[in-house]
């Protein structure tokens, strides 16, 4: 069993920045398969950003140049770091994990962009 829990939501003003933590209940350091996703009421969960155990990042279309993923293996910790961030960008934000071919989900931290 692998415990996530996201930090670092809140509110901020279109054009600021904030940035994301997942911190895991057990070493994430073979751990290859690692991401940030988000989910609007009624529409289905995207993804934002993966990043591999070599650190090879990929973004979604909607946030390259804006978002950075990145983690911390000593502290087993997953970071998301947003800038420019949008109207758009508004949403709940999920870190999430797979372990022994099963998904492994954070509660959720809700980011939300005002204009």
């Amino acid at each position: 069993q692998v415990q996530l829990v996201e930090s670092g939501g809140g509110l901020v003003q279109a054009g600021g920045s904030l940035r994301l933590s997942c911190a895991a209940s057990r070493t994430i350091f073979t751990i290859n398969a690692m991401g940030w996703y988000r989910q609007v009421p009624g529409k289905q969960r995207e993804l934002v950003a993966t990043i591999t155990s070599g650190g090879t990042t990929n973004y979604a279309d909607a946030v390259k140049g804006r978002f950075t993923i990145s983690r911390d293996n000593a502290k087993n910790t997953v970071y998301l770091q947003m800038n420019s961030l949008t109207v758009e960008d508004t949403a709940v934000y999920y870190c999430k994990l797979i372990w022994r071919k099963y998904d492994y989900w954070g509660q959720g931290t809700q980011v939300t962009v005002s204009s």
